[in-house]
């Protein structure tokens, strides 16, 4: 790292507190500053060149530098850059984007709603929800199931939803009515000798208890990532969501889905939805929508969630929510076109295409003395680092391998993210089988330089 008193290194210590960042530690280690993006690549400052094995934030699915989204941004930024759709006004990429998530959705939708994150988008549909139930004269149905290790943002109410302890500590969270149940990750959580349709059944009965115990009639929703990010990849054991929208559709209870991640091909279709035969009454989408080359987000509702909302707000005399640049006609514009872009380019296909590939790369590595599982689908997927495969213990505190090899695997050209000791990778959906084969030979690589650390 630059040390001149006046680089950006120095200036972004001084001035920049950093999110998911140990701040102390920051003051210590710095920056490292991405300059350039190109395809799957990224180049910092000095011009080192890295392989962006997370697409950023699990979310650039185009690549760093796709011109048709900078000229559609371009063109709207000229044409109006700025409009809202609050009190009945509305502008031309809101509608044609609304009308194509609808038309897209793998369940019958209703409606969508426009925030501008993840998290802005959980919160409202905790707010929908709690308006729903009142909309229908059941004002104690408002508790909301998630699940542990589950993210689904880091605002108030999402951040209560968020299964991770990191994301509570010190913050006061969860708030009330939010609960959480069982983690479905079959390798960590299974007892011994346990199935994978097992461990499902044993994970829809405690659902079932934990509805039984708070009362079904005090509960509105549930919530599930179809395959779980940032809690480590947690792909669903064999059965899991049917077994789970069954007591689900039991007690009427609504299913709400996080597609942030999942959605526009991550997992080989164009939501997990669709890979999961999930039929949820509310769809969550960000991240990919637009590439993350601007911010926004979007909610899907079906009938069932829109109808009551109608009534109320006509009751009220409005729908009091909404956000500033929710639907932000700039943001609309390249979402728009960054979908077109995934359906002209096949991209769904060449997730699931390349994807087996990089599962086979993946599972190359699973026999590696320090990966104890490796999980995944299409182009999404993780290996967790263990110290002692047959324990599955860590290596020190929970983490410190995960970081090691992370580091080690930065300096060697390419960009991971550790989520505890489990590294992910979701590189953007362009990728070919070559830049698979060139991150998982610097992961072989790295996991090597790490072993030797550890057994020193």
């Amino acid at each position: 790292m630059d040390t001149q008193p006046n680089s950006p290194e120095a200036r972004d210590k001084k001035y920049h507190m950093h999110a998911y960042t140990n701040a102390r530690r920051h003051q210590e280690v710095g920056p490292l500053i991405i300059e350039k993006g190109d395809g799957i690549y990224v180049e910092d400052i000095s011009g080192k060149r890295y392989i962006e094995a997370m697409s950023g934030l699990w979310s650039v699915g185009v690549g760093f530098s796709e011109q048709r989204l900078v000229d559609a941004a371009t063109r709207q930024m000229s044409k109006l850059p700025f409009y809202h759709n609050f009190t009945h006004k509305g502008h031309s990429p809101l509608v044609d984007l609304s009308e194509k998530l609808v038309n897209m959705a793998p369940v019958p939708m209703s409606k969508a709603f426009f925030t501008n994150s993840g998290s802005e988008a959980n919160d409202t549909a905790m707010k929908m929800i709690w308006f729903r139930s009142n909309a229908l004269g059941q004002p104690q149905r408002k508790k909301i199931i998630s699940r542990k290790r589950a993210y689904h943002g880091v605002t108030i109410a999402s951040a209560s939803l968020t299964g991770l302890l990191n994301n509570h500590l010190s913050f006061d969270l969860p708030i009330a009515n939010v609960l959480h149940t069982s983690s479905p990750h079959h390798w960590r959580e299974a007892l011994p000798g346990e199935t994978e349709q097992q461990f499902s059944t044993r994970l829809a009965d405690d659902l079932e208890k934990l509805i039984l115990a708070e009362g079904p009639e005090t509960i509105a929703a549930f919530f599930g990532e179809p395959v779980m990010g940032a809690g480590g990849v947690v792909v669903p054991p064999a059965g899991y969501w049917e077994k789970i929208q069954a007591v689900l559709q039991k007690y009427d209870i609504l299913l709400v889905a996080d597609e942030v991640i999942c959605g526009f091909g991550r997992t080989g279709n164009m939501f997990g939805t669709e890979t999961y035969a999930m039929k949820p009454d509310i769809m969550v989408m960000s991240k990919q929508i637009s590439s993350s080359y601007l911010p926004i987000s979007a909610m899907l509702i079906n009938d069932k969630v829109f109808e009551p909302l109608a009534d109320e707000s006509n009751r009220i005399g409005t729908f009091g929510h909404g956000f500033t640049a929710g639907g932000h006609p700039v943001a609309a514009a390249v979402a728009l076109e960054n979908i077109a872009i995934i359906e002209e380019r096949n991209l769904v296909a060449n997730a699931r295409e390349v994807g087996a590939h990089m599962q086979k790369r993946l599972a190359r590595i699973a026999s590696h003395d320090l990966v104890g599982e490796v999980r995944g689908i299409a182009l999404i997927g993780a290996m967790e680092l263990v110290a002692d495969k047959a324990t599955k213990a860590p290596w020190g505190a929970a983490g410190a391998l995960g970081g090691l090899v992370n580091g080690i695997l930065q300096q060697n050209g390419v960009i991971s993210r550790n989520m505890g000791d489990a590294l992910a990778f979701c590189p953007p959906l362009i990728i070919n089988d070559k830049q698979v084969d060139d991150i998982f030979d610097a992961v072989e690589k790295s996991l090597d330089e790490a072993a030797k650390q550890v057994k020193a």
